[in-house]
């Protein structure tokens, strides 16, 4: 079922898509493939929204950077120097997060308009990326089909082919409060992470190229524990690069005995206590779960591979599942 949302400055109409199944409601934007709200029960049987989301198309152009729900590409997360090295050429990004090109630009797939068209239990939203789109070789297709399985988890499955060789790296940026609108922060959020590594960064939040253990430090998160503030880092997931989605995290709200589960085919996890969240929202009302390939891999040839070539297929799927205790 679609409904018009809103109108953009060019006259381009954007619609709402609502999706349920299970007890799970989804609804989604054609613009950005913007996840607006996911409505689901808590222990009593209670449902509320657990993503931060805007009420109105006004709400996400007036408040771009927080990036709520959005499919975020061509390149997710941050490239060094906004610039990268592929086959012997470079390619200039933009500097949107100076020095570094963050998230695939001022103008990435979060801001662009998508087709979408009804599949069975869900969505299949696709674009054409042009070649040199915010800096990036190749024209890409690229497809992202959103379905809630029979237990009412909120699938997400991408696909992308491309003309030239390239980089990409796709997620969903949610931000996540199991607690619901009105809760509070995050911060009694308990987290579980399946990973022994995580990627040091500098101060630029650009990975130094270790991958550190996290025993004995606050990234340490193998047995459940409350997240608290300050985190904007990679996860190194113990399980690596998978066919199918595999369990890595679960988060779990005491209060409302929420639990969200994610498995994902991607190596790593980008965990965001989201400290720097502006207002209507208050820095650490949601954390952000982004699953990805590292930060920085176009400029870091020992980290798992970002690069696309014609005739291959880039892949990459995540699940969100449900529940509560």
């Amino acid at each position: 079922m679609s409904e018009h949302f809103g109108t953009l400055s060019d006259g381009t109409a954007v619609h709402r898509w609502t999706l349920e199944r299970a007890g799970t409601r989804v609804r989604v934007l054609s613009y950005g493939g913007i996840v607006q709200s996911v409505e689901v029960p808590d222990r009593d049987g209670r449902p509320a929204n657990v993503v931060l989301g805007f009420a109105d198309l006004d709400g996400y152009l007036a408040h771009p950077e927080p990036y709520l729900g959005a499919l975020v590409g061509r390149y997710a997360n941050r490239i060094a120097h906004a610039r990268f090295q592929l086959d012997g050429l470079t390619y200039a990004l933009e500097p949107n997060n100076a020095p570094n090109s963050l998230h695939g630009g001022s103008r990435g797939f979060d801001k662009r308009v998508w087709e979408v068209e009804p599949v069975e239990h869900g969505l299949r939203l696709s674009r054409v990326s042009a070649h040199g789109e915010e800096g990036f070789p190749g024209r890409l297709e690229v497809s992202a089909t959103y379905t809630l399985d029979a237990s009412g988890a909120l699938c997400l499955a991408y696909e992308a082919v491309t003309d030239a060789p390239t980089t990409v790296n796709l997620t969903n940026h949610s931000y996540f409060n199991l607690g619901g609108p009105g809760s509070g922060g995050a911060g009694g959020h308990e987290l579980r992470l399946a990973a022994s590594r995580y990627t040091p960064v500098d101060a630029d939040l650009i990975p130094t190229g270790e991958l550190a253990p996290v025993a004995d430090t606050r990234f340490d998160f193998r047995a459940p524990r409350k997240v608290d503030a300050g985190y904007d880092h990679n996860f190194v997931l113990d399980k690596g690069v998978t066919d199918t989605p595999a369990e890595v995290a679960e988060l779990h709200d005491p209060a409302s005995g929420r639990v969200l589960t994610v498995a994902t085919t991607e190596p790593g996890l980008q965990l965001y206590t989201a400290d720097h969240l502006g207002e209507p929202f208050t820095p650490g009302e949601g954390v952000a779960l982004e699953t990805q390939h590292f930060p920085d891999s176009p400029n870091r040839p020992e980290f798992p591979s970002t690069v696309l070539r014609p005739g291959g297929v880039y892949r990459s799927q995540t699940v969100y599942g449900f529940s509560a205790r």
